[in-house]
């Protein structure tokens, strides 16, 4: 559905984006991490032909950029663009004859899109008196109004709390479901995990990691991570590099990645006269492949 080839972009002062690939098949959820600064919203500038590249090409549906490949696109941004004295369904009037919809189908699409994000009881409630989700969730629908088949999400649960989140990732997978192909940045890990297809990693302008969680996973050369808490953090660690195990501090935590699972009482037992406060055993998880991968230089790609 989307595919960038050798994308370069630069500002006066650095480059931004250097020699991105990436491609995103139909139907799927696509991820894309980084920090801030690694390039993110250049990249999507870049995609929705907002943002001239220095270099390289977008092709969408099998085309390089034409402007009628801007009815194929829905694009939510981080900020909500929303004018708070217009109602709901104003809203997607509104926005639907800027993309075209034709009068006779644009109730009809109204009021399929209020359906579609949980809506439809708040079609002529104003802007102003909606809560933060249900302000993302309109967003979203303005988004889709068109009907796209590459619907690109910045930042979707940013700044939301707990249960309107789920409420935005129970919409992306209906999108989904309904055949559309996603792409979405956001800085919750959990929300990549939980959600994505496939995950980028971006750093520095580079795509320095791609693929499936689980292909991911291989990056990070363990079968479980321990984090130990101890009053003796050096020897606990020399005993860690005896048995061969790699060592990380992240947020002052004490990890070792564990090469094979391990029975509590194994673990304790290779600690042997040391004093350990806790030990929690984790999965290995999205967060210790990027902030592996944040420390690293090399580029490298899952399947």
């Amino acid at each position: 559905m989307l595919k960038v080839e050798q994308l370069y972009k630069s500002y006066p002062n650095r480059p931004v984006l250097q020699g991105i690939n990436l491609e995103i098949k139909s139907g799927e959820i696509y991820g894309l991490l980084g920090p801030n600064g690694a390039g993110k919203t250049t990249l999507i500038n870049i995609i929705c032909h907002l943002l001239n590249a220095d270099q390289g090409q977008v092709y969408i549906a099998g085309q390089s950029w034409r402007p009628s490949h801007r009815y194929l696109l829905g694009v939510a941004p981080q900020k909500d663009l929303l004018y708070q004295s217009l109602t709901c369904a104003e809203h997607l009037y509104f926005f639907g004859r800027i993309y075209g919809v034709a009068e006779r189908d644009l109730a009809k699409r109204v009021q399929q899109c209020l359906r579609l994000v949980g809506l439809e009881l708040r079609a002529d409630s104003l802007a102003e008196n909606l809560s933060g989700g249900m302000q993302r969730r309109l967003n979203i629908a303005i988004a889709l109004i068109h009907q796209p088949k590459l619907l690109i999400l910045d930042e979707p649960t940013a700044s939301l709390d707990i249960e309107s989140r789920f409420e935005v990732w129970q919409l992306i997978r209906q999108c989904q479901r309904q055949g559309m192909t996603l792409l979405l940045t956001t800085h919750l890990l959990e929300e990549a995990e939980r959600i994505c297809d496939r995950i980028g990693i971006l750093k520095q302008g580079r795509l320095i990691a791609e693929g499936t969680l689980d292909s991911l996973k291989t990056l990070i050369p363990a079968a479980e991570v321990l984090v130990i808490q101890t009053p003796t953090p050096e020897i606990a660690m020399q005993r860690a590099r005896a048995l061969g195990w790699a060592i990380r501090n992240y947020n002052q935590d004490l990890l070792f990645w564990v090469p094979e699972v391990l029975e509590l009482n194994q673990i304790i037992n290779l600690f042997s006269g040391i004093s350990l406060t806790s030990i929690a055993r984790q999965p290995v998880r999205l967060e210790h492949i990027y902030l592996e991968l944040m420390n690293q230089n090399s580029p490298t790609t899952g399947q």
